[in-house]
């Protein structure tokens, strides 16, 4: 069932935004060549409980940390590790906070030190494609008109959607209905209402859009190996388009 959220429960979900742009404030800060995806990790964990709430990814299905921390060729899902980041790698920082039981989930992916200039031109396309997107919500518009509106955008450069993930509804679970696919066709799927909160997240391949899952049932990878990028944001649908509670200006 999707569900239209209250005011009440909005207002918690907006708190659970502030923190998650807390959390890329801090990544901006600590992300360089020489610094740990561990580390990132135990920073956002830290962050996340002073601020008098709990990191929604950790424990959820076994998941065992606060970041998904998803470097170069690493699509989701990538685990915290003792892995030190390159100059030129790219890593999506995907992050839940969950606040008095609601969650808000927003990604970033970020260059590190001196990054080539494809590599930042999927990262920048993977960004704008969210924010061509988020043109088309309103109430009584369709899922499908976001979903196309990804699409159209990302394959007008030459790159690839994987179809095996989407984004979602989320709010007090952090995965509810409906899925939001990154492809689609306009005026189809559910039809928006105001209230309805959704984690709206282009995840776009370089290369093909074909994944492999590793041995540890969690990090996603291209199977050619190529270069893939992640951007999400928590939205809430408004009487006249939309509110990005993980988002701010420059982050």
């Amino acid at each position: 069932m999707i569900i239209v959220k209250s005011e009440r429960e909005l207002t918690f979900m907006r708190e659970a935004g502030i923190i998650v742009q807390s959390v890329f404030s801090l990544m901006q800060t600590l992300i360089r060549p020489g610094v740990s995806t561990k580390t990132l990790d135990k920073e956002a964990e830290a962050l996340i409980r002073r601020s008098d709430a709990l990191p929604s990814f950790k424990g959820y299905g076994g998941f065992p940390a606060t970041l998904c921390t998803s470097v170069n060729d690493t699509l989701i899902h990538g685990i915290p590790s003792g892995y030190v980041l390159k100059d030129g790698d790219i890593i999506s920082i995907d992050v839940g906070v969950n606040v008095k039981g609601y969650h808000a989930d927003a990604a970033r992916t970020y260059l590190v030190g001196n990054v080539d200039d494809k590599a930042k031109q999927l990262v920048a396309v993977t960004e704008q494609s969210f924010f061509e997107a988020i043109k088309v919500i309103r109430p009584g518009a369709y899922v499908g008109d976001i979903s196309s509106t990804i699409q159209t955008y990302v394959e007008s450069f030459g790159y690839s959607l994987p179809e095996d993930y989407t984004g979602h509804g989320v709010g007090q679970n952090l995965h509810e209905d409906p899925q939001v696919p990154n492809w689609g066709r306009p005026q189809t799927g559910p039809m928006l209402k105001k209230g309805m909160t959704l984690a709206i997240e282009p995840m776009v391949n370089q290369g093909k859009k074909n994944t492999k899952v590793l041995k540890d049932e969690w990090t996603v990878k291209t199977v050619d190996g190529s270069l893939c990028a992640h951007y999400e944001n928590t939205v809430i649908v408004t009487e006249s388009g939309v509110e990005i509670i993980t988002w701010k200006q420059g982050g």
